[in-house]
């Protein structure tokens, strides 16, 4: 199992079609919440608010936790979770679509470089694939 950490969480009423198995297997993890404009209860089952840094609440969680922690929450918290050298695995989905006219911002703009070290691959339904990778911090050898 994973202790669930996320920057925000919808109801489960919200999203009725998404409840699969991974997702139900989420929402039966303790879930810890960094936010500074929510309050307790959420519509979450075992969910917490942590109220700060959120490295600060990741690198303690690490600390305090013997099971892998799992980061669901938006692109800026993440990065900065990187950038803290608290990531151990990061989890790419690859869909196979090119979004050069739709496409938003990239997911780690502005972030340092990484090398990936392939952990774990998986094809999930002949053409998404499910990647795991170890991140290192990319040194430039000149």
């Amino acid at each position: 199992t994973f202790r669930e950490f996320a920057a925000m969480l919808a109801a489960a009423d919200e999203f009725p079609d998404v409840l699969d198995p991974w997702v139900t297997a989420m929402r039966q993890s303790p879930t810890t919440v960094v936010s500074t404009t929510l309050d307790e209860p959420l519509d979450w089952p075992d969910a917490t608010i942590a109220r700060g840094d959120a490295a600060d609440v990741v690198a303690a969680l690490k600390d305090e936790s013997d099971v892998p922690i799992r980061s669901h929450g938006s692109l800026s918290m993440n990065r900065a979770l990187m950038a803290a050298g608290l990531v151990d695995r990061v989890q790419v989905t690859v869909y196979p679509v090119i979004t050069g006219q739709t496409g938003a911002q990239p997911v780690f703009a502005g972030a340092a470089d990484f090398d990936l070290d392939l952990l774990e691959s998986t094809l999930l339904d002949g053409s998404i694939h499910e990647l795991v990778y170890r991140p290192r911090l990319h040194t430039r050898a000149d």
